[in-house]
């Protein structure tokens, strides 16, 4: 061979490995587009990234999960879907270069990914079993016949093919060169593989979505019932008006969500049921929405709070829920709790979508307004919030008290079960601490000189907030304007008018509740219990 032969020759080598780069890369993508049009078949969370995803948030370590909250916040689920996706995106491309020498080994590998799709889908709390790895198995199977074929259509030609067109034979015109492939047939399959994948993936989301229009319609037709047991007026001068502070009650579509569900469940109401039973349940009960509703409502202001919830950080919201008393239906069922000799002390809830929390059973049946809620801010409560029914339990941590998409309670023992966040080394028990936080000014603000108005929110639930005082730099702590008390169960506004001096400011704030525990200094952790510590800004005033 000639060096103009191994010039020629090196370009065409190249341009082949990438060909077989993008074999990979339409197989994968026709694989994930035929997994979603099957799921459709079956339902949304079956599909291999949800199943994949869903598998990787229950085995990530707490320490990592704890990690991601913190740094994309509630788009950490996003940032593993596109993570997912680029993992498989790389290791497509590489199958398909390795399809050029391997073509057996590369279709194999697409079905190997298949099958951990789909041990993935029926390893979840939810899972439905063997249905559910049905799309990840017939998206692979076609991921893998698609590499397949592609790669035939880049084997190299070991002879001259046969002439192409009517041109003559002995001008070897519309011939492809010994050792050459076949470009014009493989360009024409890649694509019509790729146009097919985005319809049959297009065609999958659009069933999906479908498949949750029925639920939309339930809740679009829901009308609250006025509560028998409505929520006290306001108080005047519970939100003062400053600029910058968190608003009272927090709307609905700033309200935080955390939690592990990659895809919204959207549960029908009409045909949703929950079931009470377990240990010292007396008469076991299986109601309906419409039984729900049928039952005395009761509105109440309530703070919740998330226990990844960093010292200062956003994971708290204030809302009026509307809902039936948790501990009258547990009554009813004949609950005790175990002061009074009942055999449970922990409610553990499940959800639609296999999440398992537990409350103490003391705390529910404690006279607090532990609510089976239904409404939200007057409205049936959001899909992202829970629709159509969820827990609210004033003053225990979201993860042991606030179930969303409830589907079931059964009464039981702290020694008899952990549930979901307890097996991953979190608390059983999580009253949630007393805490504050400055909204304004800002981090690294730059105010003016002068009167500038610290201010923001403390909270205590179900202990309630006595006292909030702000200290600037090392000088004593002052005490700051409370806001009117809604309740004990709500969060506290609260506001420190500061004569700022030129230069740099730190501002420090910390509260007391109402049984005179005072925000410790001390700075832990959100795991196991709940970050404590005193927040803190730094400014510099102009």
């Amino acid at each position: 061979m000639t060096d103009d032969d191994t010039t020629a020759h090196e370009p065409a080598g190249r341009l082949r490995l990438l060909a077989g780069a993008l074999a990979g890369a339409v197989a994968g993508f026709a694989a994930l587009a035929v997994a979603e049009l099957a799921s459709a078949a079956v339902r949304p969370e079956a599909g291999p990234v949800i199943a994949v995803g869903g598998a990787a948030i229950d085995r990530t370590p707490t320490a990592v999960k704890d990690w991601a909250v913190r740094h994309f916040g509630t788009d950490d689920k996003l940032v593993l879907e596109l993570g997912i996706l680029a993992v498989l995106a790389v290791f497509a491309v590489a199958l398909g270069a390795a399809a050029l020498r391997f073509r057996r080994a590369g279709a194999a590998g697409v079905v190997l990914f298949g099958v951990v799709g789909a041990v993935a889908a029926t390893g979840r709390p939810d899972s439905r079993g063997f249905a559910d790895a049905v799309p990840s198995l017939v998206g692979a199977g076609a991921g893998a016949a698609l590499l397949y074929v592609l790669a035939g259509r880049l084997a190299r030609r070991d002879r001259a093919a046969g002439v192409r067109d009517g041109s003559d034979a002995g001008t070897g015109a519309g011939r492809v060169p010994a050792g050459d492939w076949d470009r014009r047939g493989f360009v024409v399959a890649a694509s019509a593989a790729a146009m097919a994948s985005a319809g049959a993936g297009v065609l999958g989301r659009a069933l999906n979505g479908a498949s949750g229009r029925g639920a939309v319609a339930s809740r679009d037709r829901v009308v609250l019932p006025a509560p028998g047991s409505p929520a006290s007026a306001v108080p005047r001068g519970a939100g003062p008006r400053i600029a910058g502070i968190s608003p009272f009650i927090t709307p609905n579509d700033a309200f935080y969500r955390v939690d592990t569900a990659l895809v919204v469940p959207k549960v029908d109401a009409t045909a949703w049921r929950l079931r009470i039973h377990g240990e010292g349940v007396a008469r076991p009960v299986t109601l309906s929405f419409a039984d729900l509703l049928r039952r005395e409502l009761v509105e109440r202001d309530i703070t919740l709070t998330c226990v990844s919830n960093e010292v200062g950080g956003p994971y708290v919201g204030n809302a009026r829920w509307i809902g039936v008393r948790l501990a009258a239906l547990l009554a009813e069922c004949g609950v005790r709790p175990p002061s009074r000799g009942g055999p449970a002390d922990q409610l553990v809830a499940r959800s639609v979508d296999g999440m398992t929390l537990g409350s103490p059973v003391e705390e529910v049946m404690d006279g607090r307004d532990a609510l089976l809620a239904v409404g939200m801010n007057g409205v049936p409560l959001p899909f992202e919030h829970g629709f159509p029914v969820r827990m609210v339990v004033p003053g225990l941590y979201g993860f042991v008290s606030a179930c969303k998409w409830i589907e079931d309670i059964e009464l039981t023992t702290f020694d008899a079960y952990d549930p979901y966040w307890v097996k991953r080394g979190w608390a059983r028990r999580a009253p949630v601490k007393t805490q504050s936080r400055i909204d304004t000014p800002k981090p690294f603000a730059r105010p003016k000189a002068g009167s500038v108005m610290v201010a923001g929110v403390a909270w205590a639930q179900h202990r309630g907030i006595d006292r909030v005082e702000v200290r600037v730099d090392d000088g004593p702590w002052q005490q700051a304007r409370l806001a009117a008390e809604d309740s004990r169960d709500t969060w506290r506004q609260w506001s420190f008018p500061w004569q700022a001096t030129r230069g740099g400011h730190t501002l420090t704030v910390r509260a007391t509740d109402r049984t005179g525990r005072v925000q410790t200094e001390e700075r832990t952790g959100t795991v196991p219990d709940g970050a404590s510590g005193r927040h803190s800004v730094v400014v510099t005033v102009e």
